[in-house]
């Protein structure tokens, strides 16, 4: 297992693939390391926005998807305590004629296979437990414990930190924390067989929200408010408390809901402070939850997961092929933050769940308008060449 790269990746979700499928495809030596199994589950909200699906469309990935019966979303409809639903009809643009939310064990998995097909070495079941550094004291990989016991050290020019919040890379290279958010919200979350929804249905009510998901063979339905007032509620038991919040949230949800068969078991959330970390340094950049990471209750993470790898995957390129590796790192560093600063806020914003129903309406239009903002980035990149190599 042991090995020389260009880049190594820690983390092979949706970040951490994405970044070593773009990588690969240009040609780049990368080894991608992930502590899961193929295939396998972690909690999500699922939901891509226009900017996920673009970016799906733009890689090749997005038929697969089709393919695997996600079902198309063309409807958005919001309900709110004090008046009728507001539904919202998706019109097409950049290319992109529906949304699409993806469970992750076929999402994760796609996106792995594709960096697997256009060359990337992929090692599941394998956790890395140690960032490695040269005499100068640049990172330069990773030492890396396998399924069986075994240990190697992975070395490469650039060692990428992909595995979310609580990222070994991060820790080893003590990247500073810049921004700090200072709400969080708690969910609970579980998966209906037989719950037809006309697409994503977001519902705000008494200091709570819901949510209806369609996804592949089954609706997601979440329910989410503060962490405190949630551990109030599961002093009850867990599906007294899920019930409680679904009808503070959504009442209109309750028999719905109600009449469905569930297919899963009941999972939550205890929720997490947003941050913004430095993303680079000598040898090592952050891609995903390890640099950037919101409160899921603007369902935003896939998607700007997504978006920073292509611009990671770029800055690395560049510094591969000879440009400044500061200067180009830098940039990645600045545009990741530009496109994030609003849809921050506006998270931090909602995820205090002291809004009244006029606030929230506000705060959801500031989220349109940060999503806008992000596919118009998005679309102005250059189209993905498969067979582009580094010079």
């Amino acid at each position: 297992m042991n090995g020389r790269y260009d880049v190594v990746v820690v983390g092979g979700r949706v970040a951490g693939a994405s970044t070593a499928l773009l990588l690969a495809r240009a040609g780049v030596k990368v080894v991608l390391v992930d502590r899961g199994r193929r295939g396998s589950d972690t909690v999500s909200t699922h939901g891509l926005m226009r900017a996920g699906v673009l970016q799906l469309l733009r890689w090749g990935v997005l038929p697969d998807v089709i393919a695997a019966g996600t079902p198309p979303v063309r409807h958005v409809i919001f309900h709110y305590a004090d008046g009728d639903p507001v539904r919202v009809t998706l019109r097409p643009s950049a290319g992109v004629d529906a949304l699409y939310a993806p469970r992750r064990h076929l999402i994760d998995r796609l996106l792995v296979d594709a960096a697997a097909a256009a060359g990337a070495e992929v090692l599941h079941e394998t956790a890395a437990t140690q960032v490695l550094r040269d005499p100068t004291g640049r990172v330069s990989g990773v030492r890396a414990l396998g399924r069986q016991g075994d240990t190697a050290e992975l070395h490469a020019s650039f060692t990428v930190g992909a595995d979310g919040l609580r990222s070994t890379v991060a820790e080893g290279v003590a990247a500073p924390v810049v921004w700090q958010g200072m709400t969080e919200g708690a969910v609970l979350y579980r998966y209906f067989g037989d719950l037809p929804a006309e697409g994503y249905e977001w519902a705000y009510g008494d200091r709570a929200a819901a949510g209806l998901i369609p996804t592949n063979d089954a609706t997601c339905v979440f329910v989410a408010t503060s962490p405190a007032r949630l551990r109030q509620l599961r002093r009850d038991g867990s599906e007294q408390a899920f019930s409680t919040v679904l009808a503070s949230a959504a009442p209109t949800f309750v028999d719905r809901v109600a009449a469905a068969t569930p297919v899963s078991s009941l999972r939550g959330w205890a929720g997490a402070r947003g941050f913004l970390r430095r993303c680079w340094g000598p040898g090592w950049a952050l891609v995903g939850d390890a640099g950037y990471f919101k409160d899921p209750i603007t369902t935003h993470g896939m998607s700007d997961a997504m978006r920073d790898a292509e611009l990671l995957a770029d800055a690395l390129l560049a510094a591969l092929s000879g440009s400044p590796e500061a200067a180009t790192l830098a940039a990645y560093e600045r545009t990741r933050d530009s496109l994030s600063s609003q849809l921050f806020a506006v998270s931090e914003a909602v995820a205090a769940f002291d809004w009244d129903q006029d606030r929230v309406r506000l705060l959801l239009r500031e989220v349109s308008s940060a999503m806008a903002d992000e596919v118009d980035h998005l679309q102005a990149l250059p189209e993905r060449r498969t067979g582009a190599t580094v010079s």
